[in-house]
C-alpha cells in the first residue's frame, strides 16, 4: 500500500527527526563530564527524554507514512547533527562532509518521489 507523501506529513517527518537529533547534542553534552557526575546523569536523563519525545513522534508518523518513507528520511538526521556540530559545537564541516550530505538528499529524494 503505497501512500504519497505531502508536504505537511514531510514537515512533521522532519520535525521528528529534528527532535532525534537533538539526542547527540545532549550525548556530546554528557561526553564533556565525569561519568555519573551531576551534569553528565542530567544530560543523559536529557537525552533519554528527548528520545522518548521522538518515539512517540515517530509512532505518529508511521501511522501515515509508509516506513520506507519514513526510515529513508530518518537518514536527514546526518544533516541536522552536522548543522548543530558547526553551530554548537563549532566544528570543521570537511566539503566530504557536504557532498556526502548532497547524495544522502538525492537517496531521499528518489525514495520520496515514488513513495
Amino acid at each position: 500500500m503505497t501512500r504519497k507523501i505531502n508536504f505537511k506529513l514531510m514537515l512533521g517527518l522532519q520535525g521528528a527527526v529534528v527532535i532525534y537529533s537533538f539526542a547527540d547534542i545532549c550525548a556530546k553534552l554528557a561526553s564533556a563530564h565525569p561519568f555519573l557526575t551531576l551534569p553528565y546523569v542530567l544530560w543523559i536523563g536529557t537525552e533519554v527524554l528527548v528520545l522518548g519525545v521522538y518515539a512517540l513522534c515517530w509512532q505518529q508518523i508511521i501511522k501515515k507514512v509508509d516506513i520506507s518513507v519514513a526510515y529513508s528520511n530518518r537518514a536527514a538526521a546526518i544533516v541536522w547533527t552536522t548543522l548543530w556540530a558547526a553551530l554548537v559545537f563549532h566544528e570543521h564541516i570537511s566539503v566530504q562532509n557536504v557532498l556526502g550530505i548532497g547524495i544522502l538528499f538525492a537517496g531521499i529524494w528518489m525514495v520520496n518521489r515514488d513513495g
